[in-house]
Formats: structure tokens, sequence, C-alpha cells
């Protein structure tokens, strides 16, 4: 019981109810500020069943209600008998920034987050999912590659998956005609020329990771500027042979295209789950 009550002072949880939807505030150490979280559970759902659980983060300049925007989540969680996690990454690019000690989030998330979930909902442990859009889609393959144990599988989509000044400058002017993007990076990674981005990419993080052969799915529309970044690692994942499931069709770095693509990811994962022994 003490051990438990030492756990729990670490977050602040503040529940908001709408219908199978529940808001949470997340108080962490790992974070400049709490955190808040999205939970839709699926409708009917029981205290004695266990549910897939699907993490889904979200992208660059957008916040935890990015993907109640881009698409009807609470169908989706009822449709898939699922339950969906929408947590705030900020501008974290969901990693450990070696610059701020106030932005480690793949602590907060692995360590905070994920045992709150797990004590909060009935999860089904052999089926938890994790996918997500642009810089989410960094975050769900980074966290999948370095933290295997604890997914299923999982999937990026219109992933900004190679952190690269030159290419994100681009980038970043063509979405908001400023540097808000690489001066963000700066913030969380550190300056480029002393500490190199690239060597975040996905890219780099499976060629450190040689052993890594599990499944997962991406994706990237054709008009995407980011779609060179799905080529690459469709190129290293095919010389590595990883059994990754790749879709490229005509598409944007936009909500019409989300809207349609997060739905492969989740009959991707229906497919995927493993029953109980």
């Amino acid at each position: 019981m003490k051990s438990l009550l030492i756990n729990l002072s670490f977050f602040l949880m503040i529940s908001i109810e709408v219908t199978a939807q529940q808001q949470l505030m997340v108080k962490t150490n790992y974070l400049a500020q709490s955190d808040p979280v999205l939970v839709f559970k699926p409708d009917g759902y029981h205290a004695e069943k266990s549910y897939p659980l699907v993490y889904l983060l979200h992208g660059y300049s957008e916040n935890y209600q990015q993907w109640s925007k881009t698409t009807d989540v609470q169908a989706m969680a009822n449709k898939y008998q699922m339950i969906v996690v929408c947590p705030d990454g900020f501008v974290s690019y969901y990693l450990n920034s070696p610059n701020d000690v106030r932005s480690q989030y793949e602590d907060f998330f692995f360590k905070d987050l994920v045992p709150l979930i797990h004590r909060s909902f009935n999860i089904d442990r052999k089926n938890i999912f994790i996918s997500g859009l642009s810089m989410g889609g960094y975050g769900a393959l980074r966290y999948f590659i370095l933290h295997p144990e604890y997914f299923n599988t999982a999937g990026s989509t219109s992933g900004a998956l190679f952190p690269d000044f030159a290419y994100y400058r681009q980038v970043s002017q063509q979405f908001w005609g400023t540097d808000r993007l690489i001066n963000d990076l700066r913030n969380v990674i550190g300056d480029p020329e002393k500490n190199s981005w690239t060597a975040y990419g996905i890219v780099n993080l499976l060629q450190k990771h040689p052993t890594f052969k599990r499944a997962f799915i991406f994706d990237c529309g054709t008009e995407d500027i980011l779609y060179r970044n799905t080529i690459q690692l469709k190129s290293v994942v095919d010389s590595l042979k990883i059994p990754a499931t790749f879709i490229s069709g005509p598409g944007d770095h936009n909500t019409e295209y989300w809207s349609k693509s997060i739905e492969h990811h989740l009959i991707y994962f229906k497919q995927a789950m493993l029953k109980p022994e």
C-alpha cells in the first residue's frame, strides 16, 4: 500500500467524462506542465472485460485534441472495441530532450502515462498499439523500436521521420512562413552543429538495432512534402528485411488525408491482435 501511495503521488488525475470519453490531467515531474490526455472507451465498456489499447500521437504545432478534430475517435473506439488514448506531446518530438530537463517526454510516457492508463482502465496487455501523424508518426515508430516489449505493433502516417536542419527549415517555411519548427527542434535536441539531428532519425534507430524485425504499418500521401521521408524508410525497411506494410496513394499533409489513413492502421491493428492464452 505504501508503494502504491508513493506512485500515485506523482499524478494529479482530474477526470471529466462525457459519455464514453474522458479527459485526464496528468501531473508529472518529467515535464514543465501537466499533460492533458483524452481517453475514448468503447460503448459497452465493462469492468470485467479487457480491451485492446491504441495510443494516437498528434503532430507538431497541434495538441491532444488533434485526432478528435481529424476524425470521429469515439466511433473508431466503438467500431473496433478498443480504448484510444490521445496524450499531448507539445513540441517535444516525443523524446527526452538532452537540452531541457523539463522536456523528458519519453520518460513521462513510459514511467508515468503508461502505468496510469494500465491502472485506470481494463487493458489487454497483449494488444497495445501505437500510431501517430507527422511528428506523432515519428514518436510511434521510435517507441516501437526502442520499447518493443510494450506494443503488439505500431503505425506512422505522414511521418516526420528524419530530423534534418535544411530539410525541416524548408518544411517550416512552407507551413508557417517562419523557422518555428527548427527553432523548437533546436530547443529540444540542441544545436545541429553540435548534436546531430539525423542521429535521431528512424533509419538511424533501425540501423542501430539490427535485431529489430517486428512488423508495422506506415503510409504517406504522394503530394506530401514528407513523402521522401517515407520512401527513404521503405528503402531501409526492405534492405533490412523488416516485414512492414507500406501504403502509398494520392494525398497531402492534411486532415483530409489523415482522416482516411488512420482507418488502415486500425484495420491492421485488428488483424494483428493476439488471442489470450
